[in-house]
């Protein structure tokens, strides 16, 4: 088996997962979860949130072609899930809105929060045009930052203020919205 390490793949994928997870967009849901519950699982939210991640980068493809779907239409309809979500970053409106969960247990942070649908579909359309190595990287990196800012989301908000974070989501916003782009032109032609 051969190995095919990437650093500019590692990066790019960092950062889509990054700006996808948007960990500081959702301090003030982490927050506002801490003051209801009381404390969060960072420790175990974060395993459960890779695992469920490098599950379905591994997974997904075959579920996928269990219900007759390539790789590729799924990835076209991943540009547009990212589209959306960047929309919402960029002009601070919700479009999809779950219910406010009852505890801050695995199912809210772990899943959706951080391992989301915006998540999983990134995962599969990056599958598309990296190496899965690169992406596993990414993940782990990702995770840490997410391991971090939960530990840490209180500190987070006071050091950057409502208006810092705004600033952080509305540009992560415009580079997920180039992602989606990007992600959409690499595939259609793969379609046609």
């Amino acid at each position: 088996m051969e190995f095919h390490f990437d650093l500019r793949e590692i990066a790019t994928a960092s950062m889509v997962l990054f700006a996808v997870i948007d960990i500081l967009g959702s301090i003030p849901i982490i927050i506002g979860l801490r003051k209801k519950v009381g404390h969060i699982q960072s420790e175990k939210a974060s395993v459960v949130a890779a695992v469920i991640m490098v599950a379905f980068l591994f997974l997904g493809e075959e579920i996928l072609n269990l219900i007759g779907i390539d790789v590729n239409s799924f990835a076209v309809a991943g540009a547009f899930i990212i589209f959306f979500l960047a929309i919402e970053m960029i002009l601070g409106i919700t479009l999809y809105k779950d219910d406010e969960p009852e505890s801050a247990s695995i199912v809210p942070i772990a899943f959706p929060l951080i391992a989301g649908a915006g998540t999983l579909t990134s995962l599969l359309s990056l599958r598309a045009e990296y190496f899965v190595e690169n992406i596993i990287v990414a993940i782990i990196v990702n995770i840490v930052f997410v391991f971090i800012v939960l530990k840490s989301s209180v500190k987070i908000e006071k050091m950057l203020g409502k208006n810092g974070v705004n600033v952080i989501r509305k540009v992560f916003g415009v580079i997920l919205m180039a992602i989606a782009v990007k992600l959409f032109a690499a595939n259609i032609n793969e379609l046609f």
